[in-house]
């Protein structure tokens, strides 16, 4: 571990935000109990927000997310989908006031693709409408150098709580570590912008993505392997179960993916 505690680590996510009520606010309900008994009850709610991603004059995707570390969710994003090959790629990005829409200019020339695609397997509403044709595709990942303890430390730091689902039990999360270290660990509405998270994180930080583990608090389908197949990480660890054909796709490519990692035992899948 580096010289950082664990709960710098787990808040580092939140903090590049002035406003949390722009994240999660308080909503009054009534709690109602077997037996009749009610009281009134004011929990805190994830907020949702909307994302339009434009590049280079085109509108690419809609992504609903939490309203943290958006630089990250997009340079991520950007790189899982192949459209670019490195950070560099993006020669500009703006956000408007609101943080609702970004425009991306990038140094590399884009050809596009109708397409009108969905997170398969994601409880968010993100779309994409174009696709980039010469876009990176997935190749075999190298083997990479990996321990035990480091996925235990993962789980024990997962299961010691995270700031936002402390706060509303509404996030899913993903850590990133490198060589043993947790270097972020980042939340949001959905489980694919969380690993886009941690993803653009480590390019904006140039930490070497073949090098890395992601730990992910949602269960693996198959989209989500492919995700982390094109970003180059050779390491998926859950703390949920995977899905019969995201193991047979992460063999197929040399993705070692383990579940069920709790802070006690692990599931080595491949």
């Amino acid at each position: 571990m580096d010289d950082r505690s664990r709960d710098d680590i787990a808040v580092n996510a939140v903090n590049d935000t002035g406003d949390t009520h722009d994240i999660y606010d308080a909503y009054t309900g009534r709690m109602v109990y077997a037996g009749g008994r009610s009281t009134e009850d004011e929990p805190v709610l994830l907020k949702e927000h909307e994302l339009r991603i434009i590049i280079n004059d085109r509108p690419v995707m809609q992504l609903v997310c939490t309203k943290d570390m958006l630089k990250e969710l997009v340079t991520g994003r950007l790189y899982t989908e192949g459209i670019i090959d490195k950070p560099d790629d993006i020669g500009k990005m703006y956000f408007c006031r609101y943080e609702n829409e970004v425009n991306i200019l990038t140094d590399k020339a884009i050809e596009w693709e109708d397409t009108v695609k969905s997170d398969s397997t994601c409880c968010t509403g993100n779309v994409t409408y174009l696709r980039a044709l010469n876009g990176r595709t997935p190749g075999r990942l190298a083997e990479a150098e990996w321990k035990e303890e480091w996925i235990f430390d993962l789980a024990g730091c997962f299961t010691e709580g995270l700031k936002l689902h402390n706060a509303t039990g509404a996030t899913h999360s993903c850590l990133l570590s490198w060589k043993g270290r947790i270097m972020i660990s980042c939340e949001d509405i959905g489980r694919h912008n969380a690993i886009d998270k941690a993803v653009g994180y480590a390019l904006c930080q140039s930490i070497p993505l073949s090098e890395c583990i992601l730990y992910t608090s949602g269960r693996v389908p198959k989209d989500m392997v492919i995700k982390v197949i094109m970003a180059g990480v050779p390491v998926l660890a859950s703390k949920s179960a995977a899905t019969y054909d995201a193991c047979k796709l992460a063999g197929e490519y040399g993705l070692t993916l383990i579940c069920r990692a709790w802070n006690d035992k692990m599931l080595i899948m491949n």
